[in-house]
């Protein structure tokens, strides 16, 4: 196979220093792990780390960020004075973007969109490094790598940015989406700040039904960043469901309220608010079934399911079950290969079985669930963050039944799927449960000092 090579500077100094940063991290982080926040594959972190390739500012700031190292220090490592510059990525003639260094491929054509995307924002933004990355600074001037941050900056201290063409907004939620799918949440969370404040931008900047488009991808945005904030159990969820909810109602579109509408109750059953949040969603879906538009039906079909999940919490088995059958039928109407790219839940017939054995779980009826856990292939799931949260509930089955060694299966299961599900709370509280528990299981403790739980 023929290889169009592009010659990179030496960057011994950049990979020693990354590599010596990685390991000294306690728990040492893995060039998995570190691919895993960053984007990219583990061999791209072996070849950043052996020097042969240099990324451009974007990616740099984002290992900065996930390794604290100041910024500035990667970029001297990588760009050292007296060295020609790296060529910009973006800019014609330049052989493309960083990932061209040693096109291989596939491989590297996912790559090169993975740089793309991380800097999606940035020539409309002109903003700096530590901005881009959606970190504030700390006191020592370092980013921080914390979810929570993140969320907590992209709703309450956005950066200043202008607007974008509406397209460009576009093309940044569906990749930010594809980042929660991946279950690449420190790398969404870094990317949220700069997302929200672009999409506030470029509605406030038009009129007309120019407007109205970009309040929708507003309401996505702020739907998502519900989302993450809900896997993360952080408080910010209710601040990201309201604004989702005004931008929706901006658009005068039905599918944006609908999914804002769910997120909203997501927050309210946090809340505990079990009852009021299922009888919002049931409204809601009522509302929707006038619309005879894909994007509604599928809107509706992700309602009836959050609604029946939401339900469970109450111990409405009958209700619950009844919905996602509801769910079952619209998704036999939907056609999630076109025009779907903005919905998280998609109520396919194993999605559909996914939500029952979280229905069972939820109501605690491990001896129902065994039969479901056993007719899913969790292969089936077209994502990652879904093949999470099938092993998330297997283990909590297990876990029910007294059954140790199959619940560490379905832990590990869950880190080899998606690392970052693994390190969430609830999973956490899940490992430590089984950690103090009188069942010894070989692994258990390693497990749980790599997933951040302290035994």
């Amino acid at each position: 196979m023929s290889v169009n090579t592009t010659t990179a500077p030496p960057a011994s100094d950049l990979g020693t220093l990354i590599r010596g940063r990685r390991n000294a991290r306690r728990p040492k982080m893995t060039q998995a792990q570190l691919a895993a926040i960053v984007g990219y594959s583990t061999s791209w972190v072996c070849r950043v780390e052996a020097g042969e390739i240099v990324p451009p500012w974007e990616v740099l700031a984002r290992i900065a960020a996930a390794l604290d190292i100041p910024p500035d220090d990667l970029i001297t490592a990588a760009h050292p004075p007296g060295r020609d510059p790296a060529p910009d990525p973006r800019s014609p003639g330049s052989g493309g973007t960083m990932a061209a260094t040693v096109a291989t491929g596939d491989h590297e054509i996912q790559e090169e969109d993975a740089v793309r995307r991380r800097g999606f924002l940035t020539g409309a933004a002109g903003l700096g490094a530590a901005v881009v990355t959606g970190a504030p600074a700390t006191a020592t001037g370092r980013p921080s790598a914390d979810v929570g941050t993140w969320l907590e900056t992209g709703l309450f201290h956005p950066p200043a940015t202008g607007p974008v063409p509406l397209g460009q907004l576009d093309r940044a939620l569906r990749r930010a989406r594809a980042d929660f799918r991946h279950a690449r949440y420190h790398t969404l969370g870094a990317e949220l700040p700069l997302l929200l404040a672009a999409a506030d931008a470029t509605r406030d900047h038009l009129t007309g039904h120019a407007r109205e488009h970009a309040s929708a991808l507003a309401a996505y945005a702020y739907s998502l960043t519900g989302e993450l904030a809900s896997k993360m159990h952080s408080e910010t969820v209710w601040v990201a469901a309201d604004r989702a909810i005004a931008a929706a109602r901006a658009s005068g579109r039905p599918a944006p309220l609908g999914e804002a509408t769910r997120m909203l109750s997501v927050a309210m059953r946090r809340a505990g608010r079990h009852h009021q949040a299922a009888d919002l969603l049931v409204r809601t879906s009522h509302q929707l079934a006038d619309d005879p538009t894909e994007q509604a039906r599928a809107a509706r079909a992700a309602i009836d399911l959050t609604a029946g999940y939401t339900m469970a919490h109450y111990g409405d088995r009958g209700g619950a079950l009844d919905m996602v059958d509801e769910a079952e039928a619209l998704g036999h109407r939907i056609n999630y290969r076109q025009g779907m790219g903005q919905v998280i839940i998609r109520a396919t017939r194993e999605q559909c079985e996914g939500f029952r054995l979280s229905i069972y779980n939820r109501l605690g009826a491990p001896d129902d669930a065994v039969p479901v856990i056993r007719r899913i292939n969790p292969n089936t799931f077209p994502t990652a963050e879904r093949r999470a949260r099938y092993h998330t509930d297997a283990a909590r089955i297990w876990h029910q039944l007294g059954d140790g060694p199959r619940t560490f299966a379905a832990l590990r299961a869950i880190e080899h799927e998606a690392p970052e599900e693994a390190r969430r709370p609830s999973v956490k509280a899940l490992t430590t449960d089984l950690l103090y528990s009188s069942t010894t299981l070989p692994g258990l403790r390693e497990f749980a000092t790599r997933t951040g739980v302290h035994g």
